[in-house]
């Protein structure tokens, strides 16, 4: 007897795929620039960068390691220039150099900065002409401002000797001195930068809440007690920043010093700074190859005092913080 064979029934059709609708040209066109518009719209920053950025930093790293005169091929050296560097006598002069007029500008722009900004963020008379008045210096020429600091700091028939011989004080060789030099450059780059500086506070201040000088009034504080407990701690970010950009200035420093006195930086180099070394070592003595050694020793140098910097800071605020609490 047969038994009737068992069939399995068969199995549902799934749902047809439907197939990708064709998309036109002009669709395939906006859809692939959706898609790279963006990187077109920042491709202009990253090539000028690595054009005019990466490329000559990496460039200078490599001429570091050659001796490479004017009007020679490179040849490979090693460490000798850095060797060299750190040997000799004069890069540690222009250390020092760039370290005091860098203080020596620095701080005082800086406390002038921060008193400036906080008179004219009070109602005065006159206060958008004199808020004006505080980029005036910054947008005039380095050469213009340091040939007239030139005269006023002249030996023979100066103002600053003058004003000195009306406290019965004898007149100085400001350009032949040690540490009159130094304060002569410095007092040059607080005049450019003292405007510039304030301006960025001033903008600091303004976003710092009114509410919390009223609360600071009700409590019965003065405008000193304000000043230090309400405007300087919302002012830390800002004062970072010119701390870390003015620090950046003062290791670069070279155009004010190199027309107060010559690229020398005085008879004694008591003013040479590493810039004016740098240009000293490349293009009055054509040895590239220790100029690049000297570029990227003053790179390295900036980067270790940025990052000492942010170091203090961040420590100061966890410090602040864990007060509070």
């Amino acid at each position: 007897m047969s038994t009737p064979s068992t069939t399995a029934p068969p199995a549902p059709a799934g749902p047809r795929a439907t197939p990708a609708p064709h998309l036109s040209l002009r669709s395939r066109l906006f859809r692939l620039e959706g898609v790279s518009a963006p990187y077109a719209y920042v491709a202009p920053f990253f090539l000028l960068f690595l054009a005019f950025g990466l490329f000559p930093l990496v460039y200078t790293m490599w001429i570091s390691f050659h001796r490479y005169e004017l009007g020679s091929q490179p040849e490979w050296t090693g460490l000798d220039n850095y060797t060299w560097l750190f040997s000799n006598p004069k890069f540690y002069n222009a250390l020092l150099k760039t370290i005091t007029i860098g203080v020596l500008s620095t701080v005082p722009q800086l406390l002038l900065a921060i008193g400036l900004a906080h008179l004219l963020n009070y109602r005065m008379r006159a206060r958008n002409l004199f808020r004006v008045s505080m980029i005036m210096p910054y947008a005039t020429s380095v050469a213009a401002s340091t040939l007239v600091f030139a005269q006023i700091f002249g030996r023979d028939g100066g103002l600053a000797n003058w004003l000195l011989s009306l406290v019965g004080l004898g007149g100085l060789d400001w350009r032949n001195g040690d540490l009159s030099a130094q304060i002569a450059i410095a007092v040059i780059v607080t005049w450019r930068w003292t405007g510039y500086n304030a301006l960025i506070y001033l903008a600091g201040m303004q976003s710092i809440s009114a509410d919390l000088y009223e609360a600071a009034a009700l409590d019965g504080a003065n405008r000193w007690q304000q000043f230090l407990h309400v405007t300087l701690p919302g002012l830390r970010p800002t004062i970072l920043f010119t701390v870390v950009v003015s620090t950046i200035g003062a290791t670069q420093l070279f155009g004010e010093p190199l027309l107060f006195g010559g690229v020398n930086g005085g008879a004694l180099n008591q003013y040479q700074t590493l810039g004016l070394f740098m240009y000293q070592q490349g293009w009055v003595f054509g040895s590239l190859g220790r100029a690049a050694t000297v570029a990227w020793v003053t790179f390295l140098l900036i980067v270790v005092l940025v990052l000492v910097n942010t170091g203090l800071a961040r420590w100061r605020d966890r410090d602040t913080e864990g007060a509070r609490r």
